[in-house]
C-alpha cells in the first residue's frame, strides 16, 4: 500500500473520528435526562429515524443533532434549480463557476439549519419530563440563541468535514458521514434485539426472519451494484497506432444503478425536514400529521418509494452525460459498431441509460421500502431497514473501488518511475 493511499485513509479516519466526537458534545442549556426520557418514548417515529442518520446525536441533543441533512437538502434544491435554469447549470461546468455554486449551497445550508434549529429549540421549551421538569434549564430567549448558534456551528463543521474527506481522503465525504453514523448505532441495535429475545419480548424465529431479510437485501444490493452494461467501442487504425503505449478502453461501462446511493439519501433528507419540524410541535393538528407520516407507515413508505424513483431518474440524468461521451468518442476516433458517430451515438447511449435507469430506480425504491416494511412489522430497529443496509453496502463498495483505483494508480506510478 502506497504512502499516498495510507495518508488518505488516515485522513478519512481522522475526520470520521472528529465527527463521532462532535456527536457527544451537547447543546448548552438542556436537561439531558428529560431528553433521554423523551427519546425512550419516541424511538420508532421520525425522530428515531433522524437519530439513526445522525449517529445518535439527536438523542443526546448534540450540536450536530441536525446532522448533514440541511446540506443535502440545500444540494437537492440547487441541483433542481441547475436543471431548470441553463445559466446555473452552466455555472457548474466552469471551474470558477463551480466555486460560486458551492458557495451558494453553503449559504442556503446556513438558512435551512437556522430555520430548523429555531424550530427545534422552540419545541424543546414546551417539552417536560415524566416528573414535570422542563427540558430547558435556562432563559428561553437565551436558549433559543445558544441552541441556534450551536446547531448551526455543528452543521457547518459537518459540512466542512465532508468536503475535506472528499478532497483529501478516500470516498464521498457526505456519504461516509452518514455511513459512520448508521454503523455507530448498529452495536446498540443488535444489543437491544438480544435483550428483547432474552426478555421474551421477541421470538427467536422472528430474529432469524429479520436476519434472512437482511442477508437477501445485502445479496440483492451487491448483485445489482456490480452489474453493468458494457457497450463495445471500435477505434480507427490510426487511433490505435497513435496510442500503442497507452491502454485504449474498448467498451463503455454503464452501471445498472447510475445514481448510486444518492436517491435514498435525498429522499430521506426531503422527508426528514418537515417531519423534524412537525415532531417538535405540540399542536394537535401538527402531531396528527406527524403520526400519519411516521416511518413504517403506508404514507411514509409510499412517499419514500416515489421520491427514490424521482431522484434516481433525476440524478442519473446528471451523472450520465451522453452528449459529452459521444463528443469525446468522436474526437478520439472511436465509435460504437453499427451506430453513427455524433447525434446517433448520443441517442443510442441515452436509450441504453434510460432502460438501465428504469430498472435501477425500481430496484432502489423496492430496497428502500419493502425490507423496512417487513422488519418494522416484526418490531425490529430502523438500523436493519432497507435504507440503512443500502447505504452501508453501497458506501462500502464505493470506498473499496476507490481504494483499489488508488492502489492501481500507485502501481502505474512506481512502474513509470523505474522505467518499465
Amino acid at each position: 500500500m502506497g504512502n499516498a493511499l495510507t495518508q488518505k485513509i488516515l485522513i478519512t479516519l481522522g475526520f470520521l473520528f472528529a465527527y463521532r466526537v462532535l456527536a457527544y458534545i451537547p447543546t448548552p442549556g438542556v436537561d439531558l435526562n428529560v431528553i433521554k426520557e423523551f427519546f425512550d418514548d419516541n424511538t420508532n417515529n421520525a425522530l428515531g429515524l433522524a437519530n439513526m442518520f445522525s449517529g445518535g446525536a439527536v438523542e443526546r441533543l448534540s450540536i450536530i443533532s441536525l446532522g448533514i441533512m440541511p446540506y443535502i437538502t440545500a444540494s437537492i434544491v440547487m441541483e433542481l434549480l441547475a436543471a431548470t435554469f441553463p445559466t446555473l447549470g452552466q455555472m457548474k461546468k466552469e471551474r470558477d463557476g463551480m466555486q460560486k455554486y458551492m458557495q451558494i449551497i453553503r449559504y442556503f445550508t446556513i438558512f435551512i439549519t437556522a430555520v430548523q434549529a429555531i424550530g427545534v429549540s422552540m419545541g424543546l421549551q414546551s417539552m417536560t419530563g415524566r416528573g414535570g421538569e422542563s427540558a430547558v434549564m435556562i432563559d428561553p430567549m437565551m436558549f433559543t440563541a445558544l441552541a441556534t448558534f450551536s446547531m448551526l456551528t455543528g452543521t457547518m463543521l459537518l459540512m466542512w468535514i465532508g468536503e475535506q474527506i472528499t478532497q483529501k481522503g478516500i470516498g464521498n465525504g457526505i456519504s461516509l458521514i452518514i455511513f459512520a453514523g448508521i454503523v455507530s448505532g448498529l452495536p446498540s441495535a443488535i444489543s437491544n434485539t438480544v435483550k428483547a429475545v432474552n426478555a421474551g419480548e421477541m421470538n427467536f424465529l422472528v430474529v432469524l426472519g429479520i436476519l434472512a431479510i437482511i442477508l437477501v437485501t445485502v445479496w440483492a444490493i451487491i448483485y445489482v451494484e456490480l452489474g453493468e452494461r458494457r457497450i463495445p467501442i471500435s477505434y480507427s487504425r490510426k487511433t490505435i497506432m497513435q496510442n500503442q503505449s497507452k491502454r485504449v478502453m474498448n467498451y463503455i461501462p454503464v452501471k445498472v444503478n447510475l445514481s448510486g446511493v444518492i436517491p435514498p439519501i435525498f429522499a430521506s433528507a426531503i422527508l426528514m425536514f418537515p417531519l423534524t419540524m412537525l415532531q417538535a410541535s405540540t399542536h394537535p393538528w401538527m402531531t396528527a400529521i406527524a403520526d400519519a407520516l411516521a416511518p413504517g407507515g403506508i404514507v411514509f413508505n409510499a412517499a419514500t418509494f416515489l421520491l427514490v424513483m424521482f431522484f434516481a431518474f433525476f440524478y442519473a440524468s446528471i451523472a450520465f452525460n451522453a452528449k459529452d461521451i459521444a463528443d469525446n468518442l468522436k474526437r478520439q476516433g472511436g465509435f460504437i459498431p453499427g451506430v453513427r458517430p455524433g447525434m446517433h451515438t448520443k441517442e443510442f447511449l441515452n436509450e441504453v441509460a434510460s432502460r438501465l435507469t428504469g430498472s435501477g430506480a425500481v430496484y432502489l425504491a423496492i430496497i428502500s421500502t419493502i425490507p423496512f416494511l417487513l422488519i418494522s412489522g416484526m418490531g425490529a430497529s430502523f438500523y436493519f431497514g432497507g435504507v440503512s443496509v443500502l447505504i452501508i453496502v453501497q458506501v462500502a463498495l464505493d470506498t473499496m473501488r476507490k481504494i483499489e483505483a488508488q492502489r492501481t494508480m500507485n502501481q502505474y506510478d512506481i512502474l513509470g518511475n523505474v522505467g518499465l
